[in-house]
């Protein structure tokens, strides 16, 4: 534990190791201690950990790693294994990032991870913090990779009131600052599990934090209140009419979403546009003539930038009804499962025929 007196940039990092390598903690893509990061793991698991909990990446990381063990086994892979692998996790524009990303190293970098920043950031799906993460973890070069739990220790370590997302520059600027020329990765990984286990959003645990004397917030009584954020404007509301078809066989009809966009390239239940306001002829949407039937109750799904509301109306095919076009086909109820079905989706299926 340092002094309660101001403390340098290598006192800090140097009390941060010390910790860490008491309580760092054991992540399957985490190398042990003393041993090479693999750039590979350290790759996949940023993407995967981009707006997801590290317990609901643990297994999704798993699965990968023995379906693909390497990125030029990742990169033959047809993208569409690749988006059922990823389906749960959200955010499919990382899945295919990822596979694009991981043909490119498998082509035109013999199957190795670049180690500059500058061409890892090159790279589809790869951003600042990615590629600091990457730099820093998998080849220990002094990067700095600043997430909401590094701007959260930030923020508090130094007491710095201003809102995010104005602080940002200022934070990363001060956690930079901090990394150590020895064992950066270390480091960037220390700093991590500070923000995840110790400097919570809701509850900081000074008693145990290596920082808690030199921490500006904690001797001024505001910790908890730190980071300021600006007041958020709630999300605006969009509406659509999903048609659930089903066969006498039990299969469904789906279809493949446009590869660019929201869900790209996912398959959905076939619905009306999704608008500020519900469809005044929903049927002109629909796959199929009717009867429909609408299913009591709707469906609510929330995305980052809008909260989505669907009511779901459930019509029977003939058993020897073709697909309308080559981007829809029938899915057998048993094989649901394992389709590239985002959360929505299943929560449609699971209403309409519920």
């Amino acid at each position: 534990m340092l002094p309660d007196r101001p403390a340098s940039a290598d006192q800090l990092s140097a009390a941060l190791l010390a910790w860490y390598d008491r309580h760092r903690r054991d992540l399957p893509w985490r190398a042990p201690a003393g041993t090479k990061p693999d750039p590979y793991k350290v790759w996949l698991s940023e993407i995967m950990l981009q707006q997801t909990t590290v317990a609901a990446v643990r297994d999704y990381f798993r699965k990968f790693l023995l379906r693909w063990p390497t990125v030029t086994d990742l990169a033959a892979a047809p993208l569409e294994d690749v988006l059922k692998a990823w389906a749960g996790l959200g955010y499919y524009a990382r899945a295919r990032n990822l596979h694009k990303c991981a043909g490119i190293v498998a082509r035109h970098h013999g199957g190795r991870f670049p180690d500059e920043f500058a061409v890892l950031k090159s790279l589809p799906g790869i951003g600042e913090y990615t590629a600091g993460a990457i730099a820093a973890i998998a080849f220990d070069q002094p990067h700095v990779a600043v997430d909401g739990n590094v701007e959260r220790v930030m923020a508090r370590l130094f007491a710095i009131e201003t809102p995010l997302p104005d602080a940002k520059p200022a934070l990363k600027g001060l956690a930079s600052g901090l990394v150590p020329a020895r064992r950066p990765g270390d480091f960037a990984q220390a700093l991590m599990d500070l923000g995840a286990t110790i400097c919570a959003p809701r509850k900081a645990n000074c008693l145990i934090c290596p920082w808690s004397a030199p921490c500006k917030a904690r001797a001024l009584g505001i910790a908890e209140t730190l980071p300021r954020k600006r007041e958020k404007l709630s999300r605006p509301v969009r509406h659509g009419t999903a048609f659930l078809v089903t066969r006498a066989d039990g299969a469904v009809l789906l279809r493949r979403r446009a590869e660019r966009g929201l869900l790209g390239g996912m398959l959905e239940v076939p619905s009306t546009p999704w608008a500020a306001k519900p469809s005044a002829v929903p049927t002109q949407h629909a796959p199929m003539n009717g009867p429909w039937r609408p299913v009591a109750g709707r469906v609510e799904h929330t995305f980052t930038h809008f909260h989505l509301i669907m009511e779901v109306w459930h019509g029977e095919a003939k058993e020897t009804q073709p697909p309308p076009d080559e981007s829809y086909r029938w899915v057998a109820s048993s094989a649901l499962a394992g389709e590239a079905l985002p959360s929505i989706m299943r929560k449609i299926i699971a209403h309409g025929l519920g």
